[in-house]
């Protein structure tokens, strides 16, 4: 189940924080419970996944995009992730998450987040493509960040993310079809 407690708790802690620029780092704190891990005593895959949003939507509040969001009738759609696995993430351990977005094209915004442990290792790491929605489709980047209470200048991706969006471009999309039900 979606931990819609934990994103609450979230949105309350930080109702008073500062505000920040989609490119400034958004810091938070977290616990794995029980319920989190999988049969490997250790941080579920996808519940990772799930742990970065209680990052991503709080930097999205302070900087303005929910609020743009909501007057404009947008929505926001994830078209993409690469993640890394680096260390273990255990029941009880306190992991500090940053997030923050990078930068964008003429489609997307590319957003970082990673989490770290108390001994300063860093667990995982992800980089996300997202997409502003609206009636028509996806809103240009452009168009969602002109509409912030402030001016942010477009800086050059970093080449770790050119590179990726470049990979990406080559996977085959729809995937190919084999037949599996043969066998």
């Amino acid at each position: 189940m979606y931990p819609f407690i934990r994103l609450a708790k979230e949105f309350f802690i930080f109702r008073n924080a500062s505000p920040l620029q989609a490119t400034d780092v958004h810091v938070s704190h977290h616990i794995c419970w029980p319920w989190d891990i999988d049969l490997w005593m250790e941080l579920n895959n996808g519940r990772t996944l799930t742990f970065y949003d209680l990052g991503r939507l709080p930097l999205a509040r302070r900087a303005g995009l929910i609020k743009t969001l909501k007057e404009n009738r947008w929505g926001l759609t994830m078209a993409g992730a690469s993640v890394r696995y680096r260390r273990r993430v255990r029941p009880f351990e306190k992991i500090e998450m940053r997030s923050r977005a990078v930068g964008w094209d003429d489609k997307f915004i590319y957003l970082e987040q990673s989490m770290w442990k108390k001994n300063g290792e860093c667990a995982n790491h992800i980089l996300y493509r997202s997409a502003v929605t609206g009636k028509d489709g996806i809103v240009d980047p452009n168009t969602v960040l002109a509409t912030l209470p402030y001016e942010i200048e477009q800086q050059p991706l970093p080449d770790w993310i050119t590179n990726w969006i470049a990979a990406d471009a080559t996977r085959p999309w729809p995937p190919m079809q084999d037949d599996l039900t043969q066998g």
